[in-house]
């Protein structure tokens, strides 16, 4: 099972917990004003984790299809949309193997769901371009994706020359590779992750090569979300793409 898989599934319960949870409807206020799409439109959210923006746009009339790797998110997003009182088509699925008719309006990929998580023995090159294709493959002409990833900029910064004699940093594929400590019926237990991060400039050219135009880079920090420029320190960017 990929060690993300396992994280995710355990950690379920308690991610709404996290800081960067907390301002849901701000962002989704942004997605919309974004996408500029009415009611009913079809929405892909891929890595949709507990379904907080899913259950959010739901809410707000929009038809939505969330994709994850993890059946414990899925479960934790299945309560979300009943307590909502809303319908959610719920997929469990890894993100580079999802596969669709080009039947969504938009795609939203947000807050590390699925881009940028490396797995065990997964080439870091060749991850995050394969969840591209696939939400690209799953686009109407036209429509708009959001992606936000982990900014590289602050990773080369923090990280020291120890970081990466140690192996912990890679500096020539930007993966951080990290052990994080989850709650499981046996108790606490250990799992080593590998987490890629991205420059702007890597981020358009991914993008572009998947077939998508990009029409911004902007900093997209979860809670910190606007047109602006990508700040050095804070954790993720933001791009915003169109199928043409």
């Amino acid at each position: 099972m990929n060690n993300w898989q396992t994280f995710f599934d355990h950690h379920a319960p308690q991610y709404m917990d996290n800081i960067f949870t907390k301002n849901t409807l701000a962002e989704v206020d942004f997605i919309l004003a974004e996408l500029n799409l009415p009611p009913g439109s079809a929405i892909l959210d891929m890595g949709c984790g507990t379904g907080r923006h899913s259950v959010e746009l739901a809410r707000r009339g929009y038809r939505m299809t969330g994709v994850d790797l993890s059946a414990g998110m899925l479960a934790q997003a299945r309560k979300a949309a009943q307590a909502a009182g809303v319908q959610l088509e719920l997929v469990q699925s890894d993100a580079r193997a999802y596969a669709s008719e080009p039947r969504f309006d938009a795609a939203i990929c947000l807050c590390e769901g699925a881009f940028g998580l490396v797995g065990t023995g997964e080439d870091p090159e060749a991850h995050d371009p394969a969840i591209l294709q696939c939400i690209y493959a799953a686009l109407k002409p036209g429509a708009l994706f959001i992606l936000t990833a982990l900014n590289g900029l602050r990773a080369i910064r923090e990280c020291t020359p120890a970081d990466v004699a140690s192996g912990k940093f890679d500096p020539l594929t930007l993966v951080e590779t990290y052990e994080m400590e989850v709650e499981t019926p046996e108790g606490l237990k250990s799992v080593v992750v590998r987490e890629k991060k991205f420059l702007p400039q890597d981020l358009k050219r991914l993008c572009q090569q998947a077939g998508f135009r990009v029409l911004h880079l902007w900093g997209g920090s979860a809670g910190n979300w606007g047109r602006r420029t990508v700040e050095l320190d804070e954790m993720e960017v933001m791009v915003v793409a169109r199928k043409p």
